[in-house]
């Protein structure tokens, strides 16, 4: 009787610790959705010192809110030491999954790989990373924008001039590629020259006074292609100093001040790359991927030129 009760006694304590076990189990297997948590995002964005990303987490925002999710943006304001810590804070901070706008594509690869090590999903933003796994990219397609900026240039140039390349930062996706489009549209093109490429970072100050350099060393200049409409902005201003209002002027993204300055009839055009449709798309495809749902790898949002009318 005593060697049954035994028995009996291990029997109950196998099946209870089985039970905690199946328990244990079952939970870790849901998502962040189906466990009726809260799901929360972060964002690891290059800077807030640029309308163009105000604009793109204003639409990521508004997409949480909309969906009951928490959103948590840490700029990186430019620095890529920064952003890397700021991506191994939101790891601490153990969000469902991390967007991610790069302030160097090939620096941020170290963020994401750090993310991937924590099972963290990432998605990029406007710019891509060079490494690590990314769950899906989502932006504009910037070859096809900078080809269409080339494109609409050479139209008002009639087919001849000379042309002058503000550049992004360089080791960034979106810079790169808008070179490489533009390039496509005006390189080997009788009567056209593209004089100057240097790089002023997509800021409007340094692309004032990289503009006011160009001019001092070569002011035989018929239109400029910005990569952003910051460094648009800027050269206008330097444009303006040197007296040279008759230059041909096209930038990129679309902002508040650009769109004004086109209907103004100051800025020649503008690529619209939809900043606030970039961050809600980021957002949602982000709840997605948290509810661990598939999605695609590249997600694009349409461009538009911008002119006056």
């Amino acid at each position: 009787m005593k060697k049954w009760s035994i028995v009996s006694v291990l029997l109950a304590l196998f099946l209870i610790l089985s039970a905690c076990s199946t328990e244990k189990d079952s939970g870790t297997a849901k998502s962040a959705g189906s466990s009726g948590g809260k799901i929360k995002i972060g964002l690891a964005i290059s800077t807030q010192n640029n309308p163009f990303f105000v604009t793109l987490k204003e639409g990521a925002q508004a997409a949480a809110d909309k969906a009951g999710a928490e959103l948590i943006v840490l700029d990186a304001q430019d620095d890529t030491a920064k952003q890397i810590s700021n991506v191994e804070d939101l790891i601490e901070q153990k969000v469902n999954v991390i967007l991610i706008n790069p302030t160097d594509s090939d620096a941020v690869v170290t963020a994401v790989e750090s993310a991937n090590k924590a099972n963290i999903p990432v998605i990029t933003v406007d710019r891509a990373a060079n490494g690590g796994k990314v769950v899906s990219h989502i932006a504009s397609d910037n070859v096809k924008g900078g080809q269409m900026a080339g494109d609409y240039i050479l139209e008002l140039l009639g087919g001849k001039g000379n042309i002058t390349e503000l550049q992004g930062i360089a080791g960034t996706s979106a810079a790169r590629d808008r070179g490489d489009g533009f390039h496509k549209a005006v390189d080997n093109k009788d009567g056209v020259k593209v004089v100057a490429s240097q790089p002023a970072d997509f800021d409007r100050a340094k692309g004032l006074t990289v503009m006011e350099n160009i001019l001092q060393s070569n002011s035989d200049i018929q239109a400029v292609f910005a990569h952003n409409d910051e460094m648009a902005l800027g050269a206008l201003q330097a444009l303006d100093s040197f007296g040279k209002k008759d230059v041909i002027v096209v930038g990129f993204d679309a902002t508040d001040d650009a769109v004004k300055a086109v209907n103004e009839g100051k800025l020649a055009g503008t690529i619209a790359q939809k900043p606030k449709l970039i961050g809600e798309k980021a957002v949602e495809t982000a709840i997605k991927v948290a509810n661990g749902e598939t999605v695609e790898s590249s997600i694009p949002v349409e461009l538009e030129l911008i002119k006056k009318q």
